[in-house]
């Protein structure tokens, strides 16, 4: 007697728990939110002193070039790929802007080092998407080339020194009013494109297509090859933008400066939504898991706990979201 209504009972919490999935899947900002809310509340509850305008402004400054750098593994997870050159490449550009500006001034400097970044992002491409390299191998071989090439760079500019414009420090790391970080002003813009790009531009329904089903992309017309060759030198500007805001933050420059800032990047990816298999996700969430990193950081520090402990905790994040997401992916 009690068999069909306990059945009947199941059906439904089964059919409850797939339509939160699917919720969840398509709103995967709304959690990251209140986490955000949930770590900031934690963090003002143990220092009060920092619930004001500086302490936001600061986090802000520090999320942004995090969240640039973490545009480039969203853009490139979306095909299924990553790119794990995005910190050298980072750091390749705020050296080279750094010490060209003492010669060539700021703007020519920004320009050449930009450059350089797009140069990178075009051999990667050409390596991914034209010699079939998988991506993870071609990134990580080059970031390793950009440091030796860096290197020699470094020993060859030993004499001139480097230099951070006054303007590209207002500009980057800067604050105005005491509480608008001015590096909004590169930032707004840049994510605004993106996002477009992603949901109105047919390159951004590309990289979906591409990452969805890469067979079925081909056999529709699309020439893959050109999509992962635009890409990944879109990633290398990016990470150029992201190594430049970066110098102007700490006012210095280093041909290992963004290097810390690799595994959290893939980390804001990760927990912003986007699938490291490729097909699903977005930036938007990337830029929540990107201040959710920066906030986490703040905590730690003000915890006072090391660098070791940190990294720890981004690679556990990585693996727990990748799983979860990949859970709740495949039963819905």
């Amino acid at each position: 007697m009690t068999t069909a209504p306990a059945t009947g009972g199941r059906a439904s919490g089964a059919a409850a728990m797939r339509s939160w999935q699917r919720w969840l899947i398509e709103r995967p900002i709304v959690p990251l939110v209140l986490l955000l809310a949930l770590l900031v509340a934690a963090l003002w509850t143990i220092q009060p002193d920092l619930r004001n305008a500086t302490w936001a402004a600061g986090i802000v400054r520090f999320a942004v070039p995090l969240a640039i750098l973490a545009a480039c593994q969203t853009l490139t997870m979306l095909t299924g790929g990553i790119d794990l050159s995005v910190a050298a490449v980072a750091s390749m550009a705020a050296y080279i802007m750094a010490t060209q500006t003492p010669a060539q001034g700021p703007v020519v400097a920004i320009l050449l080092a930009l450059a350089a970044t797009a140069a990178a992002g075009l051999v990667n491409g050409i390596g991914i998407g034209v010699f079939r390299v998988h991506p993870l191998i071609m990134t990580l071989g080059m970031s390793l080339v950009v440091l030796g090439l860096m290197t020699v760079y470094q020993l060859k500019m030993v004499t001139s020194g480097s230099v951070i414009a006054d303007g590209v420090a207002w500009l980057g790391g800067g604050t105005s009013f005491g509480f608008f970080s001015n590096s909004l002003i590169i930032f707004v813009p840049l994510a605004a494109l993106v996002l477009f790009s992603l949901r109105r531009v047919g390159f951004g329904r590309l990289l979906y297509a591409v990452g969805d089903n890469e067979i079925a992309a081909r056999l529709a017309g699309v020439r893959v090859w050109q999509v992962l060759l635009t890409l990944y030198v879109i990633s290398g500007l990016l990470a150029g933008v992201a190594g430049i805001v970066y110098a102007a933050v700490t006012r210095t420059a280093s041909v290992a400066l963004v290097e810390r800032f690799l595994l959290p990047s893939v980390a804001a990816a990760v927990i912003g939504g986007t699938s490291i298999f490729g097909g699903r996700g977005g930036y938007s969430g990337t830029i929540v898991g990107a201040l959710i990193l920066t906030v986490l950081t703040s905590l730690l520090t003000v915890l006072q706990m090391p660098e070791p402990v940190r990294q720890i905790l981004f690679g556990a994040i990585i693996l727990a979201v990748a799983a979860a997401y990949t859970r709740i992916t495949d039963e819905s």
